[in-house]
């Protein structure tokens, strides 16, 4: 399974392409859009999300409720674009150029891609640069997603902490459910503070990052592989979640903790039953070991960076003139954690959808859970 997305951020619309997935997939509009609507909210968010109300057209690969096993095509429209209708389009347009951006903005991609490509606008460049381009990414995502489902796998996450407000424990997968989907903490005091957090950052023009975390529990042992380095899962999972825009560092299980500890209280000690067979009492590894899922719960933490757009602009310099002065300010968010854990829910979809059906294969549904249900048997009886 493989995906693309196309689109600018004020483009006449996002599309995605979805390669590989299976026929006979149950799959509708209504359980796109679902995933679309989360992506839209979260406390600290701007303007834009009052002006979109994302919804996802079929353009290809499904019909009447299943997949074909053919591509799926999916389209998001920009509402937005009758705005920038001159300034985006395709041919040149008298007023085209009205919103220029010569300015770049300090920890975005403006001037390292306007020198890439050789751009005196750096609009050519934010326009696709833009975190606008993950609704596409989520829309592909709910389509893994409800593949995975079948398969017996869930996906869920949950925010660990905004700025200075973080969570220090473990999370457990229980009180990763039915969270407020604003600031969904599992813990009213470090919600409470991220809130402030917040507040306080939109009143002195800044903004904040933060981290979140993303599970996945049914995931079956062996996916992924040790044999080369692009094969190993956990390896893929940050290729996934670094390419999520602020995303600055990814942590698979205790990675960052097991870095201090001793190996005697870094790994899981290994336990069978007749029920479940093998087991760990722990999951400090999130699941993976030597790039192989071990049949624990997947477990990712992200950590992203504040935004790059500040009302209270860094220094810059113009990239005609060379005059220095402030990062031009474009429509953006104060905080959007919450926003790229449902992104990051996407990333664990498409990565473990891209990894199951690369083990068990099969052009339909029947025959992947027929394959996926005779290895799950081998493994049982081993």
């Amino acid at each position: 399974m493989r995906f693309l997305t196309a689109g600018e951020s004020h483009g006449p619309a996002l599309t995605a392409i979805l390669e590989g997935c299976p026929a006979g997939l149950a799959l509708s509009p209504s359980l796109i859009d679902a995933q679309l609507a989360r992506r839209q909210k979260g406390y600290g968010r701007g303007a834009r999300q009052r002006i979109e109300s994302d919804h996802v057209e079929i353009l290809s690969g499904v019909r009447r409720g299943e997949t074909l096993g053919s591509p799926i095509a999916l389209l998001i429209r920009n509402r937005d674009h009758k705005a920038w209708s001159d300034t985006m389009a395709a041919e040149p347009r008298e007023g085209a150029a009205d919103r220029a951006l010569t300015l770049p903005r300090p920890g975005h991609a403006d001037l390292p891609g306007a020198l890439k490509y050789d751009r005196r606008d750096a609009r050519d460049i934010l326009e696709r640069a833009s975190a606008r381009e993950t609704a596409a990414r989520v829309a592909a995502g709910a389509v893994a997603r409800a593949l995975l489902a079948e398969c017996g796998v869930a996906v869920a996450s949950c925010v660990l902490g905004i700025g200075p407000a973080f969570l220090e424990r473990s999370v457990r997968w229980e009180e990763c459910h039915d969270l407020d989907e604003d600031m969904p903490i599992p813990d009213e005091e470090t919600r409470r503070r991220a809130l402030a957090a917040i507040q306080e950052a939109s009143a002195r023009g800044d903004t904040l990052g933060g981290r979140a975390l993303v599970m996945a529990r049914g995931v079956p042992p062996g996916l992924g592989s040790h044999v080369h380095w692009d094969r190993r899962l956990d390896a893929r999972l940050a290729f996934h979640f670094m390419s999520i825009p602020s995303a600055k560092a990814v942590e698979v299980g205790d990675g960052v903790a097991s870095s201090a500890r001793p190996g005697a209280v870094s790994h899981d000690a290994i336990a069978y039953d007749g029920e479940r067979g093998f087991r760990r009492a722990t999951n400090r590894a999130g699941g993976l070991e030597g790039g192989i899922t071990n049949g624990e719960d997947v477990r990712v933490t992200a950590y992203f960076k504040p935004l790059a757009t500040l009302m209270k602009p860094l220094p810059s310099v113009d990239l005609a003139t060379k005059v220095p002065g402030l990062a031009q300010i474009e429509r953006s968010d104060v905080c959007a954690v919450p926003a790229a854990a449902v992104i990051g829910e996407a990333a664990m979809a498409l990565a473990l959808a891209e990894a199951l059906t690369e083990k068990f294969g099969g052009d339909s549904m029947r025959e992947l859970l027929r394959n996926a249900e005779a290895f799950r048997r081998q493994v049982r009886e081993y």
